[in-house]
């Protein structure tokens, strides 16, 4: 049986993009000899080439930083096709044309967030679904609301054993976030439901031991009584 085809993330996608483009002015270099001569004409063609590449990058996530700062107010006022779909009059990009046009960049990876934010508070789950997973950026807060995104959209569901291991991979990301003891009784909750009693147990347990000035820390004795019984 043929192994599935492996996804390549957006990542390695960029990383794929700038070897590509390396190895093709390389060859260049090799198969016209007589047109560029010297390896330190070559190495400086190459190196303008990366140069031109990363410069390009930084350009398109000035592009997407500012159209998403132009849009963000819609989206904060509870707006969410307006956000999702700009607003021509105002010269206001939406997010869907910013996750299409700079989806690669880190603030298009950002506007993935609120774009999967849009679609669930829209109560479409699964497109909300869909771009809570595919955020590939690397903030880690952003990283863990999109984990804790795509647990929500499983809760809602009622697929707690799906919604617990989100829920915990939320958590793991970065134990200074504010909201990672939120995302630990998240996780224990949907233990819960699933009778796994002693993972909840664990979990709680933490929240009440690492983040005992939250207000979590503060209501987990009954989910703590619920979880013994399973």
């Amino acid at each position: 049986m043929l192994k599935p085809r492996k996804k390549i993330t957006k990542k390695e996608l960029k990383q794929d993009r700038l070897v590509t483009t390396y190895f093709k002015t390389i060859d260049y270099l090799r198969n016209n000899r007589k047109i560029v001569s010297g390896t330190v004409t070559g190495l400086v063609i190459a190196i303008i080439v990366v140069v031109a590449y990363m410069n390009n990058v930084r350009s398109n996530n000035s592009k997407a930083a500012t159209e998403l700062s132009q849009v963000l107010a819609a989206f904060n006022g509870g707006a969410y096709q307006v956000a999702m779909n700009g607003d021509p009059a105002h010269n206001v990009t939406g997010l869907k044309a910013i996750v299409e046009n700079y989806g690669s960049t880190e603030t298009g990876e950002e506007a993935k967030v609120y774009l999967a934010d849009c679609y669930y508070y829209l109560g479409d789950y699964d497109n909300a679904l869909k771009y809570f997973k595919d955020y590939d950026g690397s903030d880690k807060f952003l990283q863990a609301s999109a984990y804790a995104g795509v647990a929500e959209v499983y809760e809602i569901r009622g697929e707690n054993k799906d919604a617990a291991e989100y829920y915990e991979r939320a958590a793991s990301v970065d134990s200074k976030n504010f909201l990672t003891p939120e995302y630990l009784v998240g996780a224990a909750r949907n233990y819960i439901k699933t009778g796994k009693g002693e993972r909840a147990i664990t979990l709680l347990t933490r929240v009440k031991k690492d983040f005992p000035n939250s207000q979590y820390a503060q209501n987990v004795d009954f989910l703590l009584a619920e979880a013994k019984l399973k």
